[in-house]
């Protein structure tokens, strides 16, 4: 048996204890699979990242829930490229390309006097359409089918993985929200592997435009993801799209998430006209504490 160690990165705060909290494994060489994925479970946090070098990129990053390895997470990414920085792993620049399953992505960094800002590209936006039923889909959040907002559609995105966007008629049901995950899979029949995410149109601060809570797929050993990279970046493409497509400048929106789970975080979505539309967000992370995990 050996020891790794790993560091407890808290993204989309500057404020330990709030946002998302994300295990980064700077020495991943020598893992196989097997071993980050066991070492993730062990962790037991919603996302942990493993950096490792990369023939095609600065760096290349693959990330585990506790139950499965997934392609993208907006968090540990955020968590890697900070922890990387602070820790020497990389030389400091501007920008850089990271190796992941959703493909090669950009990075772009920036430091104000105290923490990183860390500007990720996603892949490009994807919809696809849920034939389910919206009345089991609410008897699962543990609210009613007219909680949700009936003017827009509820579609899967995706923008690095797949997610099912339940746009919400109100914030006040928000805190009502007790997800039966195990019911997610008969309900999301056409991927029934999909994570789960609720957001409306309003906030609770009056510095947010949008809010959200992210459910997890019960394949992931997870139920609630505090705030969600991936899935803000889903929103604004879901903006984009449905809400204001007639709206071809550049703009940005911020989602608030984790309030409901006193974990207050904060996304900027950058929406992007250019061709196509592109998505991409931008988020902060800090440094909580380092540990050691045996390793078998």
């Amino acid at each position: 048996m050996s020891q790794i160690e790993v560091y407890h990165y808290d993204a989309f705060t500057t404020k330990p204890g709030k946002g998302n909290p994300a295990g980064i494994i700077l020495n991943s060489e020598t893992l196989t699979t097997e071993e980050m994925q066991s070492i993730a479970k062990s962790i037991g946090f919603n996302e942990c990242a493993f950096t490792l070098s990369s023939d095609i990129a600065d760096v290349r990053i693959r990330y585990f829930t506790p139950g499965h390895e997934t392609p993208l997470c907006g968090h540990a990414t955020m968590a890697s490229i900070v922890a990387l920085l602070e820790q020497e792993r990389l030389i400091k620049k501007d920008s850089y390309t990271i190796e992941t399953l959703a493909g090669i992505l950009s990075i772009h960094v920036s430091k104000n006097t105290s923490y990183y800002q860390v500007y990720m590209e996603h892949i490009a936006p994807q919809f696809a359409e849920f034939r389910g039923s919206k009345k089991d889909l609410a008897n699962a959040l543990n609210i009613t089918e007219n909680e949700i907002d009936a003017r827009y559609p509820v579609v899967y995105g995706n923008t690095g993985q797949w997610t099912l966007c339940i746009p919400i008629a109100h914030i006040k049901s928000f805190e009502k929200m007790k997800p039966n995950t195990e019911a997610f899979p008969n309900i999301l029949k056409e991927m029934p592997k999909a994570s789960v995410h609720p957001f409306s149109f309003s906030a609770f601060a009056s510095d947010a435009d949008m809010h959200a809570r992210h459910f997890s797929s019960p394949f992931s050993g997870t139920i609630e993801d505090p705030v969600t990279g991936t899935g803000s970046g889903v929103m604004g493409a879901y903006y984009a799209t449905f809400v204001e497509p007639a709206r071809k400048e550049n703009y940005d929106l911020i989602v608030e998430q984790g309030q409901e789970l006193k974990k207050d975080g904060r996304v900027i979505v950058h929406i992007q006209h250019q061709d196509d539309l592109k998505i991409a967000i931008t988020g902060t992370a800090v440094f909580v504490k380092k540990f050691m995990i045996d390793v078998e």
